[in-house]
């Protein structure tokens, strides 16, 4: 297994150089195949350096879910960005899409008439230089819209002014265990319906877009016009148990140091505690993951719990303790979470670091 570079200290986000390319590459290569455009979604890893990897491989360009991200990537010479989001548009949040949609492609989502028209009115003469995708729920049941109701919306944000590209989704209950393949379904079955209602009002829908990186690849071209899968990239321990990637596919671990060690009995774990606590893997854990994370070379302990900076794990029986000392490699439960909870990540290859990359849209929440 590759050695954690004796020139970080722990604990510290890893990005293995050569993995982020390959699992880049290969999403590139698949979409394309089926004929989709990708747009990844670079809110999961908020780095610049990662997002022209992105784009060289062939996206069209990237998803974000903030303004404040659109900036960041605009900045860095991104030229098409889709604000994946319902945004509500106030006079400050106009003036900074103005500002945007002068330097790059910009496009927004809206689920609401009330929205829509709020956006248009607030960008005066602007409104026509931002494309609007309305928001369907295929399910997921976050934000979005009936697909029938697709229309009502578009022809709101069409009075307002904002040019109408089209609809969008998030089949985001396509996390979870055995949901993939129905979530894909009920994609494509709202956007067909939703295109269909917007064609009928008269619009013309020239893109599509859904895709979560569970069901990206499951995604049908004949409905879809493009996917925005974000993970892929990176991985992490929910697509690992998934099934979506496997351990080998996991760019991103988390550096992480043995500082307590127990070798239990008395109905007393068997143990050891990690300098590696929520503040740097986030706190996500859904019903059905078997921990808190996961750890990369030893895949049958358990994070069995974490407070600010300690992980504690459950060593199996049968498997040597670690000792005081020894690092060890986390995979965290939700890579998006860690990523926005570090400044810069080490990039190593093998057992060398090479380079340390900003994250640099880090906390653009708004």
């Amino acid at each position: 297994m590759p050695r954690i570079p004796a020139d970080v200290d722990t604990p510290d986000v890893l990005i293995d150089r050569d993995v982020l390319e390959r699992n880049i590459a290969r999403m590139a290569a698949a979409v394309r195949e089926r004929g989709l455009r990708l747009r990844p979604h670079a809110k999961t890893h908020k780095v610049p350096e990662i997002a022209a990897l992105q784009l060289a491989a062939g996206a069209v360009g990237l998803t974000v879910a903030t303004l404040g991200e659109a900036e960041v990537f605009a900045a860095h010479g991104a030229g098409d960005l889709f604000i994946a989001y319902p945004l509500w548009v106030g006079p400050r949040q106009a003036e900074r899409l103005r500002r945007l949609s002068a330097t790059a492609r910009i496009a927004v989502g809206t689920d609401s008439a009330e929205a829509a028209a709020a956006m248009g009115e607030r960008l005066g003469d602007a409104a026509g230089d931002v494309a609007v995708l309305v928001e369907i729920d295929s399910g997921h049941h976050r934000s979005g819209v009936h697909p029938d109701a697709a229309a009502d919306v578009a022809r709101a944000a069409d009075r307002a002014g904002l040019r109408v590209e089209g609809v969008f989704t998030f089949p985001g209950h396509s996390y979870a265990p055995g949901m993939p393949v129905e979530a894909a379904a009920q994609e494509q079955q709202a956007l067909a319906r939703a295109s269909a209602v917007l064609e009928a009002a008269g619009f013309t829908v020239l893109r599509r877009s859904g895709g979560s990186t569970p069901s990206a690849l499951l995604t049908d071209a004949a409905t879809a016009t493009e996917v925005r899968p974000g993970v892929y990239a990176l991985g992490d321990a929910q697509q690992w148990e998934l099934g979506r990637c496997a351990p080998e596919d996991i760019a991103l671990t988390v550096a992480a140091t043995v500082v307590s060690r127990h070798e239990g009995g008395n109905d007393v774990p068997r143990r050891v505690v990690l300098d590696a606590g929520s503040k740097v893997l986030g706190s996500d854990r859904p019903t059905w993951a078997t921990g808190y994370g996961r750890l990369r070379d030893h895949p049958d302990a358990r994070i069995t719990a974490l407070s600010e900076h300690h992980a504690t794990v459950v060593w199996p029986e049968d498997a040597s303790l670690p000792a005081l000392g020894e690092r060890l490699r986390v995979v965290p439960n939700h890579v998006c979470l860690t990523m926005n909870l570090v400044d810069d990540v080490a990039v190593v290859r093998g057992g060398t670091l090479l380079e340390r990359w900003t994250v640099a849209a880090r906390g653009k929440n708004s």
